[in-house]
C-alpha cells in the first residue's frame, strides 16, 4: 500500500497518508488503457463544425448547359456537378459528432492507471485541504511555493472546496490549472507535469473507483 506525506498550505508534514493499492498503487501500468480513454476524451472535444457544399447547396447549376447530344461535347446536366469549377464537393466534410463510447469500467481503469503513474513518478502531492480567504493571485503562488510544487500544475480539489476566491486566485497563473474532482480528466491530469489532491479529492477516487 503506497503511502504520500500530507501537506497543509504551509507546505508542512501532518502525517504520512495510506493510499489504496488499487487506485494509486498499480504496478504494471496499462498504456493501451490510457491511451483508449484519451484517445475517447480528446475525441469528445472536437467540434466537428466543419462543413462543405454538395452539388444540390451550390448556388446557380438549374439550367442544362448545352442540348443533350449533337454537340461534339460530352453530355452535362449542371455547370455545379463536381468535375466543374465552383460546382459541389463529392464526400466531403459535414458537422458530426466525433465522440464514441467507452465502456465505464475501462474508464475507471484508466483513470486508476494516471494517478498510479503519477505516484510512480513522483509527481503526486498530497494536500489536506485548500482554502482562501481573499481573491490573491499572490496567495495561490505562495501556495505552490510551499508545497514545491514547480512546472505546470494540476490543483484538484473537492467540488465544496472550489469557490470562487480559489478560482479567481489561480486563474491568471500560467501552466496553472485548477479543476473539482468530479470534472478532471485523464487527459488533463497527464498534460500537468503535477498533480495536486486535496485530501477530500484523494478520498472521492479511493470510493468511487474501487
Amino acid at each position: 500500500m503506497p503511502t504520500i506525506a500530507l501537506l497543509n498550505q504551509s507546505g508542512e508534514k501532518i502525517k504520512d497518508l495510506e493510499l489504496s493499492a488499487t487506485v494509486f498503487g498499480i504496478e504494471e501500468l496499462n498504456q493501451q488503457v490510457i491511451y483508449d480513454v484519451v484517445n475517447c476524451q480528446r475525441a469528445a472535444m472536437r467540434q466537428g463544425t466543419h462543413d462543405v457544399k454538395n452539388r444540390s447547396e451550390v448556388r446557380g447549376g438549374g439550367k442544362k448547359p448545352w442540348r443533350q447530344k449533337g454537340t461534339g461535347r460530352a453530355r452535362q446536366g449542371s455547370i455545379r456537378a463536381p468535375q466543374w469549377r465552383g460546382g459541389g464537393i463529392v464526400f466531403g466534410p459535414t458537422p458530426r459528432s466525433y465522440a464514441f463510447k467507452l465502456n465505464k469500467k475501462v474508464k475507471q481503469l484508466g483513470m486508476k492507471n494516471t494517478l498510479s503513474y503519477k505516484v510512480k513518478e513522483k509527481a503526486l502531492i498530497a494536500v489536506e485541504a485548500i482554502k482562501f480567504e481573499e481573491i490573491k493571485t499572490k496567495n495561490f503562488i505562495k501556495f505552490l511555493e510551499n508545497i514545491k510544487a514547480e512546472g505546470k500544475t494540476m490543483v484538484v480539489c473537492a467540488p465544496e472546496e472550489l469557490t470562487a476566491e480559489a478560482v479567481l486566485s489561480a486563474s491568471n497563473i500560467p501552466g496553472v490549472f485548477l479543476a473539482p474532482v468530479t470534472n478532471a480528466s485523464v487527459y488533463e491530469i497527464l498534460c500537468y507535469k503535477n498533480l495536486v489532491l486535496t485530501q477530500g479529492a484523494i478520498a472521492y477516487y479511493e470510493e468511487e473507483l474501487n
